[in-house]
């Protein structure tokens, strides 16, 4: 039977500020955008329900919250009717997609009217516990491995420290250098766009949105640049470091990635072609060393981590034999990540042709 999301749910608002939640104590949670924000001795919702970001970063985002726990004003929570199993719920609104229907420039926002009118497939409750059954088994393999994922980070990490100490402090005391005397460094660029012969595909043109944490190479570009295109935008070829230097969050910047094949990139991009280093070394040295990177940005003026700004960062340089015995250590530690990730895709898509077929 397909229903409208107003026939099985209510909409709930919360007043409650992140600020306020410093001056409370209690035990019951109370939840944010990004998860537990902390608890309180009052609660919204006696049965567990679906909590929706609705102001701000992580737009969209749905999770299911438990039973005696609120959520602060950024939220909005859908209490589900008889007919709708809690779990059910989050896993139809989730598959909405919600972040589609935000609006504003500076803040966005998300109104239950807008999404409200959303069709869906409800099945009775016995089909409804089957279906939750078989999603939530798909994602706990989901979690699974992503979480093997960050273990796989965490031991070449591990492993760098291991052998190089922490780069800021160098207990090691190796060589120290500023970035431009050991690398060439270049900012992308975006060809005129009044122009259409510059686009076409002839090469990928690289954004911040494909340097992925997590993963090596850049993500398959959407827009590409023509071969007069590429002529007056830049270039790097493989084995070059892409670095996101302008973005709206200092959580993405300083993100790299390692070019596995020549690509143009935009100005939100600095490339750092390495002369002195091994390629994989300089890739961990910079994650290693985000903190580094991101202290002096102001993010109250505007995300921006320059070239003049990045070419003067001093990085630890070890011993080429040494960064080549790091380098192998992650080359085997990638080829993990690679069928993990294989396997994570893999799950996803039949996580999603299922939600398809249910919804």
């Amino acid at each position: 039977m397909r229903v409208k999301l107003e026939d099985v749910c209510e909409r709930g608002s919360s007043n409650i500020k992140q600020s306020d939640i410093i001056k409370m104590s209690g035990n019951y949670p109370i939840y944010g955008a990004s998860g537990l924000a902390g608890k309180v001795n009052f609660y919204h919702q006696e049965q567990p329900y679906v909590a929706v970001v609705k102001d701000g970063a992580g737009i969209g985002r749905t999770t299911l919250n438990p039973a005696k726990s609120s959520v602060i004003g950024t939220m909005q929570y859908l209490i589900p009717k008889k007919n709708v199993l809690p779990e059910y719920l989050f896993y139809v609104v989730s598959y909405m997609h919600l972040e589609k229907y935000y609006t504003g420039a500076t803040i966005p926002h998300i109104y239950f009217k807008d999404y409200k009118n959303e069709e869906f497939n409800l099945d009775n409750i016995e089909k409804q516990l089957e279906i939750i059954d078989v999603l939530g088994r798909c994602k706990k393999v989901i979690e699974a491995r992503k979480q093997e994922l960050v273990e796989l980070d965490s031991l070449t990490k591990a492993r760098f420290v291991e052998l190089f100490g922490d780069p800021r402090s160098n207990p090691f005391g190796f060589e120290k250098k500023r970035l431009k005397d050991t690398c060439k460094v270049i900012t992308g660029n975006t060809p005129s766009r009044a122009i259409a012969e510059y686009y076409g595909d002839y090469i990928e043109w690289i954004k911040t949105d494909n340097i992925v944490s997590g993963i090596l190479n850049p993500t398959q570009a959407t827009e590409s640049l023509s071969e007069k295109g590429m002529n007056v935008g830049r270039t790097v070829e493989k084995d070059s470091i892409l670095m996101a230097c302008i973005a709206g969050s200092i959580a993405s910047i300083g993100r790299v990635c390692i070019t596995d094949r020549t690509v143009a990139f935009n100005q939100q991009i600095n490339a750092v072609v390495p002369e002195q280093y091994n390629i994989l070394f300089l890739y961990v040295l910079f994650q290693m060393s985000k903190d580094y990177l991101v202290e002096d940005i102001n993010m109250a003026l505007k995300g921006i981590l320059s070239k003049s700004k990045l070419e003067e960062k001093e990085f630890i340089i070890p011993p080429m034999d040494l960064q080549e015995q790091f380098s192998d250590f992650v080359k085997q530690v990638n080829k993990s990540k690679v069928a993990v990730q294989k396997a994570l895709d893999e799950t996803q898509i039949l996580f999603d042709s299922l939600m398809q077929k249910y919804f």
